[in-house]
């Protein structure tokens, strides 16, 4: 057996599962990557080892210093995670619009938490601009580095092995592939491994109806937590992908609860909101396709919130 000499060496080579009982007769195959597999239970412990590791690689982090970043908790998390795997100090800029599960995990790890209050817990472009304001200032103090999700590009090359995994997991027999965005990070790094084997591969991005900003729509509040950050991600790149779709909060809550009552699978929210969005890709496709995307993180940490506590 291959063991790995520490904990940051067992992030990736997820499960990947066919959806069985959600999916309507007629569609595609549609098959999703467990990343709750994860050391944390979520895909972001992929950025967090990049980012950290690419900023060892050129001084940008010199030991005993401290990662500052604003997080919805669960790029915290991960980036918290990989301070306690290698020895750094993390401070997370946060806001009572997140689950206490990602709040007392990260503390967990040891990190620092400045707090942003939001509006009655909604998530909008002022308070992600408020949070990301607020960690800028924080990484001015000396002997600390300021990670900065959303213009940090090596953010997106911890999502190229996950293309990799997917592609090598189905034997290449992939059609589309549908994913949420918050950064754009994971929907970028996917494709672009993708993309080196199949260059036609379709690529469908998903975000909050309620503030649909990709699509040129007004900035609004909604509350799928990790994406839909109410203005265009820095580094989005639209050419990249072939269609935007929308998916209501709630839309994305009832599917998330169905994935656990009928396919034993136990998400949060932007995970039920890529299963929406990837049956309506799969009903256009036909029996004879086979769509991707992503169980993003674990239901575990939603506990707190009104998603299991609801119909």
């Amino acid at each position: 057996m291959n063991i790995p000499s520490n904990v940051l060496e067992s992030i990736g080579n997820t499960p990947i599962v066919e959806l069985r009982k959600v999916v309507p007769s007629g569609c595609a195959r549609i098959v999703a990557k467990l990343e709750w597999a994860n050391p944390t239970g979520s895909m972001k412990d992929r950025m967090a080892k990049a980012v950290i590791e690419h900023a060892e690689a050129d001084g940008r982090l010199r030991s005993g210093g401290t990662v500052v970043e604003y997080t919805a908790g669960t790029t915290g998390i991960s980036l918290a995670f990989a301070c306690a795997a290698k020895g750094y100090r993390f401070h997370a800029v946060f806001s009572d619009a997140f689950s206490d599960e990602k709040r007392f995990t990260m503390q967990a790890f040891g990190a620092q938490i400045t707090d942003v209050p939001s509006d009655k817990k909604k998530i909008t472009e002022k308070l992600i601009k408020e949070m990301i304001e607020t960690s800028r200032v924080i990484s001015q103090k000396p002997g600390h580095w300021w990670s900065d999700q959303l213009n940090n590009r090596d953010a997106i090359t911890g999502y190229y092995p996950l293309g990799e995994e997917t592609w090598n997991q189905l034997d290449g027999k992939v059609d589309a592939f549908v994913h949420v965005v918050g950064t754009a990070h994971s929907i970028h790094g996917v494709t672009k491994a993708l993309r080196k084997h199949k260059p036609d591969i379709h690529v469908s991005a998903v975000e909050p109806a309620e503030s649909a900003v990709l699509s040129g729509k007004p900035t609004g509040s909604h509350k799928i937590e990790g994406i839909g950050i109410g203005f265009l991600p820095p580094l989005w790149e639209p050419d990249e992908v072939d269609e935007i779709l929308t998916v209501k909060t709630d839309e994305a809550k009832a599917m998330t609860r169905r994935l656990a009552r009928e396919e034993g699978l136990f998400a949060g929210t932007s995970s039920g909101a890529n299963v929406v969005a990837a049956i309506r890709v799969a009903e256009r496709l036909g029996p004879t396709a086979t769509v991707g995307t992503i169980m993003v993180d674990s239901g575990l940490r939603y506990l707190s919130t009104d998603l299991y506590r609801s119909n």
